[in-house]
């Protein structure tokens, strides 16, 4: 690990400094006046713009700029920890359960998950437009820290932080794009659209979680919490996050890995960046078991999902969706689900954007799981009426999602009874068909993002889904990191699969004849 000191940021003040944003989104040196009384707020109305900041000194980078820059405010927005599914209304209560995001803790007192819970009456004294606005006016700029798709909204991520603990790689402001020829050629559909969550730092969804959870970490060292590093257990996504992010802050982490059952483009991740990685002969459920178990034992930081925090980051990516359709609601969205945090963080994000005033409802949400690890389809085709059974995960294309065990299974049950959300499933050969229908289009998209589309594909076709509905597809990684499935599906070389739409090379001599005879058999059966 001595490598990662390569990494060591230089120390820098821990003067806290206050988040509210200016009553001019564009110009960061605008006093916010808030009202901490009971009286309703007075209608905003934007002040002239400040004077534009002096060019920039030569010796500044950009955090230099936002410490110079930064202004002192009269009100302070703030979060904390509570248990999840409290009631906003018993915060208050002498009573309550409650924690400091200082505190490394969780679970609650009951042993249950525990919550990021915002105070939601301060960011009501903003009303819906000045929120749009604000978030609007940061995409696409350098300023730190808001140039990241997550620290763009970090009033409502981690409001409290001092942008100097912030580790970012301006992951976020990922891809929508318009899946015009699959939607319409498959599906019947004229409005169907592709989240590339992937196109991050480490290519997932993982980093949007990841940034907000190691700036967390590194504001508790600079503290002196007893933090020697962080630790997960990983199907492969989380551990690349978790170790890249560390890397770049000098902070030691330790990954748990299934052995023999993850990618070698996922496997080489954690190692390329210096994390110290266990090969464990479990699965994941198992090496989530003894994490779990360590990190009780030892100071090294929990960053799986059990951690609420890293949902605050994930949760931004359904705040993205809005802000690229210009704050319109789509009819549907429709992600993964493995350890099930990200269908809960995107219902979050909806929902906050609700309560907060920017949209006025929230699509509905569609959790695809893979057939062989699908604890949550199950439960959900019981109607929710029975316990909850964890099941054991057998192998699937869909790694990352090959969990029989989630830990976020309330929290997944919370957001699709609440969004009148819906479940389904995909078999390995639904998948993989559905994964080079994709790539047949111009995609080039990962296993998991298969199931995605399976799950559309029933719906569609189920006519619960309709021709002109807006929907969303989540991908949650890039499809380079799943290169050898997609080998040996266009080799035909899965047993059991039938390999629909394999696309092998075609083996020719080098000679001019015989490759024209092949040119011309191929376009002869390329004609409609």
């Amino acid at each position: 690990m001595a490598s990662t000191s390569l990494f060591q940021s230089p120390h820098l003040s821990l003067k806290p400094q206050n988040p509210n944003p200016p009553t001019k989104p564009h110009f960061p040196t605008t006093t916010i006046k808030c009202s901490s009384s009971s009286s309703p707020p007075q209608p905003l109305v934007p002040k002239p713009p400040s004077p534009p900041p002096p060019s920039h000194h030569p010796h500044h980078n950009i955090r230099d700029e936002a410490r110079h820059h930064n202004t002192t405010h009269t009100h302070h927005f703030s979060a904390h920890y509570v248990p999840f599914n409290a009631d906003p209304s018993s915060a208050a209560s002498a009573d309550s359960e409650s924690y400091s995001l200082d505190e490394i803790v969780y679970r609650s007192n009951s042993g249950g998950l525990l919550d990021v819970q915002h105070d939601m009456a301060a960011l009501k004294n903003y009303d819906g437009k000045y929120w749009r606005d604000l978030f609007d006016s940061r995409i696409g700029k350098t300023t730190w820290p808001y140039g990241s798709g997550v620290w763009s909204k970090k009033e409502w991520v981690l409001p409290e932080i001092d942008s100097d603990d912030i580790v970012s790689a301006f992951e976020g402001n990922s891809n929508l794009f318009w899946a015009e020829r699959y939607g319409k050629q498959f599906l019947g559909m004229n409005d169907l659209w592709v989240k590339h969550c992937g196109i991050s730092h480490t290519g997932s969804f993982k980093d949007l979680g990841m940034t907000v959870l190691v700036s967390q970490v590194n504001r508790l060292r600079k503290m002196n919490r007893p933090v020697v590093g962080v630790g997960c257990a990983s199907t492969g996504d989380t551990s690349a996050a978790l170790s890249a992010y560390c890397a770049s802050a000098g902070i030691p982490s330790i990954v748990f890995l299934p052995a023999n059952r993850i990618s070698l483009a996922q496997l080489v991740q954690p190692i390329a960046n210096g994390a110290f990685v266990l090969s464990i002969d479990t699965d994941f459920d198992g090496c989530m078991q003894l994490i779990r178990e360590v990190t009780s034992e030892l100071p090294i930081y929990l960053a799986n999902s059990l951690n609420s925090l890293r949902l605050e980051g994930q949760k931004t990516a359904a705040i993205e969706i809005l802000q690229q359709f210009d704050w319109e609601v789509p009819d549907w969205v429709i992600v993964p689900g493995g350890n099930l945090g990200n269908i809960y963080a995107f219902y979050k994000g909806f929902h906050m954007c609700k309560e907060l005033g920017l949209v006025d409802r929230i699509p509905r949400l569609v959790c695809a799981q893979a057939a062989n690890a699908n604890p949550l389809y199950l439960h959900y085709k019981s109607g929710w009426d029975q316990e909850f059974k964890p099941v054991k995960a057998n192998t699937t294309f869909a790694s990352a999602i090959q969990i029989g065990d989630p830990v976020s299974i309330d929290r997944a049950v919370y957001a699709l009874k609440n969004s009148n959300g819906i479940v389904e499933e995909a078999t390995e050969e639904e998948l993989m068909d559905a994964m080079a229908q994709a790539d047949s289009t111009g995609m080039f998209i990962c296993p998991h993002t298969g199931v995605a589309l399976t799950a559309l594909i029933k719906l569609r076709n189920k006519g619960i889904i309709g021709a002109n509905d807006r929907t969303v597809v989540v991908s949650t990684a890039h499809g380079l990191k799943f290169t050898q499935s997609k080998i040996e599906y266009h080799s035909n070389d899965i047993k059991d699969l039938a390999c629909r739409f394999a696309n092998p090379p075609v083996q020719v001599r080098a000679d001019f004849g015989s490759v024209m005879d092949v040119l011309k058999k191929y376009l002869l059966s390329t004609k409609n």
